[in-house]
């Protein structure tokens, strides 16, 4: 992949696939939360407003946006209800990259979180899409995971565990799934 042309997107690569662990990224914890924060958040609210053909200009600008809307968000406002608020773009960004042929020259873990935003969705559609992607991925870069999200959007049309923080009910039947382990 080309470099990426702005400071941020350059940064947010090298944090993410070089200064972070895959244990980072999936586990976070006050020490990654406060590193995204503290280098991120500027530069999320920012572009925020930006439309997503804005991120597609290469593929190292379309991974950084994705990261940017999906991954830092997550982490720099956990257990709230505007960890999710950047998903649009996030998805838009994605589905746009696939769709164009950015991904043909990322690596696994890359297409990976390229791709996370399909699975973080609470739409059928960018299910299905997310359960292909991640089965030409593999067992390693997230295809479990992509399974068991695409059950629970099948299953409840959402995801229970975002319930509390949504303000939404939950069912009986969504709390058992929480109770069960279904709450990346």
């Amino acid at each position: 992949m080309a470099a990426a042309p702005r400071r941020w997107a350059a940064e947010l690569l090298h944090i993410w696939f070089h200064a972070l662990k895959p244990a980072d990224w999936y586990r976070g914890g006050r020490r990654v939360d406060a590193l995204l924060k503290d280098r991120f958040e500027r530069d999320l609210l920012a572009l925020w407003p930006r439309p997503a053909h804005e991120f597609l200009g290469s593929a190292d600008m379309a991974l950084a946006g994705v990261l940017l809307f999906d991954q830092v968000p997550r982490n720099i406002y956990r257990d709230t209800r505007r960890a999710f608020a950047f998903d649009p773009l996030a998805r838009s960004i994605t589905r746009a990259a696939i769709g164009s042929g950015l991904d043909a020259g990322m690596t696994r873990q890359q297409r990976q979180f390229l791709a996370m935003p399909l699975m973080h969705s609470e739409h059928i559609s960018d299910q299905r899409w997310s359960l292909h992607y991640f089965a030409e991925l593999g067992r390693n870069y997230g295809f479990p995971f992509a399974r068991s999200h695409h059950r629970m959007i099948a299953r409840f049309g959402r995801f229970p565990h975002r319930n509390a923080v949504l303000g939404r009910t939950s069912t009986p039947a969504e709390k058992r799934a929480v109770k069960a382990g279904f709450s990346w």
